[in-house]
């Protein structure tokens, strides 16, 4: 067993393995890999810390330069915590954007909270956002006593101030006594300067630079984790991590954000991708809720291996089936996993299996692990799962070696008639990995039955031992040179056709 190292961890470590890309994802290049993160010079933290929906989560995108963050209109959205790096200062900083202190101590509130002071404790210094157009309240006050008790350094941040007179709620939060208050619009990016300067004042000044390569290439396997509401998504994660990272309860749809940790098993690297549950289209009527399904789906095509969660007490839904044909449209890497399996009595266990392996015999290539997140069984059956699917994934095939494959396919099977004539298969080459495709040069391939593309599939799927990938056969076909070109007979030829007219009109 590896060690699980945390998101702070690896993200303050400085090392480039943690850094996010332009999009937001984790970039991992391939040089170097410290013994631990903590044996480097840390990056600084920062807390976004205050109310539900006074814009954190919008400042948090606005500083990262990056669309991590789910952002709406309404109370409560944010409830894990969300880390990146925030670069436009002049000196980088990890930025923790943390859920709302509602005040309430009941159910997802409470267990926001927890995460909230988390990410308080760890921090260097706080950010607290107020709201300029409802001014200051009761759980302003209170916010900011937490934060006094922590001992922490603290900067208000007063915002949404467009369209108001800034001045006019800088004097009514000065009862706060907050020395360093400024005047921000997350929303539009003004007065962020003056936030940032304020805030290198703060931070620890022998905290090294974070080394960072416009080039730097993902080195991590990216794992997205997605099912639909209530299978144990956030609980496999927390086991796999040893922590409790994300906010896990009974109620569904507590994820509502996809969440990227990062994580160092058994010597190897990943990034695991936690995601909000998805649900039938015609049960989505929350906005917020269309908005969590979009990233869920965006998830996927970033991801390199997606882990489709199931109910093994429920087996196999249809919109377990819709999840698994997403990942199959995005051409990833799939394992399938039948959580909640210690409750499971022995005649349900093999009914499960049963149904498991007559609905999902379209994907009979996806290896099928059965775990307990609660309890931590076959995590390790699952991580060798994701490992054989990532490098099957990402399998380098040569031209020589595929072209003798399809030579001993075609001659073990020779594909059908099409109007009478035989298809010719003559050579084939890579196109590409994630997932592995194969274009395959003949003529009459457009004709080919897909029972055909079927049999080329698992062929080289067994060849290859290309498992929990699917496999993409593509046919090209050359232009005919003579296409659309006429003839134009010469004097010689069209006496010739002349006499042959005048013979066949005489008999």
């Amino acid at each position: 067993m590896g060690r699980a190292y945390s998101t702070l961890q690896c993200l303050r470590s400085g090392d480039p393995r943690f850094t996010f890309a332009r999009d937001g994802s984790f970039a991992v290049p391939p040089k170097y890999y410290p013994s631990s993160p903590d044996s480097r010079p840390m990056l600084p933290v920062v807390a976004l810390v205050g109310r539900p929906n006074v814009g954190k989560s919008t400042l948090f995108n606005a500083l990262t330069r990056t669309r991590d963050a789910l952002v709406a209109d309404l109370p409560g959205v944010t409830r894990d915590r969300h880390y990146g790096v925030c670069r436009l200062a002049a000196q980088p900083f990890v930025l923790v954007d943390t859920g709302g202190l509602s005040g309430e101590r009941i159910d997802i509130d409470e267990l926001t909270e927890k995460q909230v002071q988390l990410a308080i404790d760890e921090a260097c210094a706080c950010v607290l956002l107020v709201d300029a157009r409802e001014g200051l309240l009761p759980q302003d006050r209170a916010v900011l006593e937490r934060l006094r008790r922590a001992g922490k350094p603290v900067l208000l941040a007063v915002n949404k101030t467009d369209g108001v007179d800034a001045q006019a709620a800088l004097a009514e939060f000065a009862a706060l006594g907050v020395a360093a208050t400024f005047a921000i619009a997350a929303v539009h990016k003004r007065g962020l300067d003056a936030l940032l300067a304020e805030l290198a004042t703060l931070l620890p000044a022998d905290a090294a630079a974070e080394p960072w390569a416009e080039d730097d290439t993902s080195d991590g396997v990216r794992v997205a984790i997605v099912g639909r509401p209530n299978v144990g998504k956030s609980t496999l994660v927390n086991r796999l991590l040893g922590e409790e990272r994300v906010v896990v309860s009974d109620i569904a749809g507590t994820t509502r954000d996809s969440i990227q940790v990062p994580l160092e098993r058994d010597g190897r690297h990943y990034v695991l991708i936690d995601t909000a549950g998805v649900r039938r289209r015609g049960r989505v009527e929350d906005a917020l809720e269309k908005f969590s399904v979009i990233k869920t789906l965006q998830s996927i095509a970033a991801a390199e291996v997606a882990v489709v969660m199931l109910d093994a007490a429920e087996s196999v839904t249809d919109q377990d089936l819709t999840l698994i044909g997403q990942v199959l449209e995005a051409g990833r890497a799939l394992v399938i996993v039948a959580n909640k399996w210690d409750g499971l009595a022995q005649y349900d266990r093999e009914r499960c299996k049963a149904g498991l392996e007559r609905k999902l015999d379209f994907v009979a290539w996806a290896t099928i692990v059965f775990l307990s997140a609660r309890h931590g069984s076959g995590l390790r059956e699952l991580m060798r799962a994701i490992d054989r699917a990532a490098s099957a994934s990402a399998r380098e095939l040569g031209t020589a070696d595929l072209t003798r494959s399809l030579e001993k396919a075609v001659a073990a099977h020779q594909p059908p008639l099409v109007r009478g004539h035989s298809p010719k298969l003559r050579f084939a080459h890579p196109g590409g990995q994630h997932p592995p495709t194969i274009v395959i040069h003949g003529t009459r391939t457009k004709s080919i039955a897909d029972s055909y593309r079927r049999y080329l599939e698992n062929f080289f799927r067994k060849r290859y031992r290309l498992e929990g990938t699917p496999v993409r056969i593509e046919f090209r076909e050359g232009e005919n040179p003579y296409a659309g070109k006429r003839n134009t007979l010469t004097e010689s030829q069209q006496r010739k056709r002349q006499r042959m007219l005048r013979h066949v009109r005489g008999r």
